[in-house]
């Protein structure tokens, strides 16, 4: 489509993967909106090297690039385009117009509504445009740590199924127990799960200063897009580029306190979301959750892979629903298989951080609002124990915090 692209032979590409690329950019770009117009009417200059990508465009005033360059990059990324660069052209400010943009607070109920681009219009000097923005993007090593956040987890799966959410709450609260101040994100935009599972469905986040303040669930800061909507049956029907900025805005537009832990519910699989966090949240590490069924394990696979390639370290593997013991004659079976947490751990040198029984118990908690751990039932010590797992291995993953860093 674009005749103006321009390629540098690449000694690892054929001409069938350089056609194949070529054309998955195309689609890309013509797929993509701004104001309902397809950003491929604003480009005038292409030009791809290898996994390189530079674009010449001129975007409407009120655009925001970095945010344009972050979502092109999420829908880029799986056809091989690891970097972007962007020169962008502005319209320069009308007279009279003002420096800057006045920040609005997004409406609650919508967690993707854009903030205003504060360097838009800045340039008072100047009649004709912005300068040119280029830069790659972030990758983990180059993003600085919370200034009031320790240490932040991830814990994941590569499908869904597996217990995952039950499996976060209660290791966020384990941590709580031990001494921790714990803080919990729910980045599971589509299926979030979070209000229900701490008994607070019905609290919604105040604001304060153009910043939500997360809502106390048991003593720990909770946010999630279901703090936000309007009820339990309201679903969440976004494009990736939508829900990936609800996650970034949940993360930086809440007035997180001081904590040891922010621990993240992440959605099953490994998409927007995932490559998301990856590129603008300081994550200190991933606990990976899985059952020991062969279909859950390959995809546990993945999501330890995708952490690998995202130099995003794996604190270990929670093997849940490892033994079930039946309440009638307490025969105890292995439903799902044996052995699956292990495999993994051992064949990615990972810590076991622990096995969790497959009880009616567990389930029944979590759905009443009161998880296993702050039941204390008999099944709040297989979290400890995997709390105090990560615990003993989690600092030497910790990033250097930025103490003199102002929000």
């Amino acid at each position: 489509m674009f005749n103006f692209m321009k390629k540098k032979t690449t000694k690892t590409e054929t001409p069938q993967q350089q056609a194949e690329r070529d054309s998955a950019v195309d689609k890309v770009l013509l797929g993509y909106e701004i104001g309902a117009v397809s950003i491929a009417t604003m480009v005038t200059g292409l030009e791809r090297d290898g996994e390189a990508l530079t674009l010449d465009l001129r975007l409407p005033k009120d655009s925001n690039p970095e945010v344009i360059q972050q979502e092109l990059g999420q829908l880029l990324n799986p056809h091989g385009i690891t970097t972007i660069h962007m020169n962008v052209r502005l319209p320069a400010p009308e007279k009279g117009s003002g420096s800057s943009l006045p920040k609005q607070m997004p409406k609650t109920t919508n967690a993707m509504e854009s903030q205003p681009s504060s360097g838009a219009n800045n340039n008072a000097n100047s009649t004709n445009a912005e300068p040119p923005i280029t830069k790659a993007a972030p990758t983990q090593a180059s993003l600085a740590a919370h200034p009031r956040i320790r240490h932040i987890i991830v814990v994941a799966s590569g499908k869904g199924g597996v217990g995952k959410s039950t499996t976060t709450v209660n290791i966020a609260l384990a941590l709580q127990k031990l001494g921790n101040r714990v803080g919990v994100l729910d980045a599971d935009i589509y299926g979030p799960s979070m209000p229900t599972m701490l008994g607070v469905a019905d609290v919604k986040p105040q604001l304060e200063n153009e910043q939500f303040v997360p809502v106390d669930a048991h003593g720990m800061a909770m946010l999630s897009i279901g703090s936000l909507l309007d009820g339990d049956n309201t679903p969440v029907a976004w494009r990736g580029p939508k829900a990936t900025g609800a996650l970034m805005q949940l993360y930086n537009q809440t007035n997180w306190p001081q904590l040891d832990y922010l621990v993240i519910d992440m959605p099953p699989g490994t998409g927007d979301i995932q490559l998301t966090l990856a590129q603008r949240i300081p994550v200190t590490g991933a606990v990976i959750v899985t059952t020991p069924q062969h279909v859950a394990l390959l995809d546990a696979q993945k999501g330890v892979e995708m952490f690998n390639k995202t130099n995003i370290p794996v604190l270990g593997v929670v093997e849940n629903m490892a033994l079930h013991t039946c309440s009638n004659c307490n025969h105890t079976e292995a439903i799902f298989g044996t052995g699956g947490g292990e495999f993994i751990a051992e064949q990615y040198h990972v810590p076991l951080l622990g096995q969790l029984p497959l009880a009616s118990g567990i389930r029944a908690q979590v759905d009443k609002g009161v998880p296993s751990v702050l039941a204390d039932d008999e099944f709040a010590q297989y979290y400890l124990d995997i709390a105090k797992n990560i615990e003993t291995n989690i600092n030497k993953f910790a990033k250097p915090v930025d103490d003199k860093r102002i929000f």
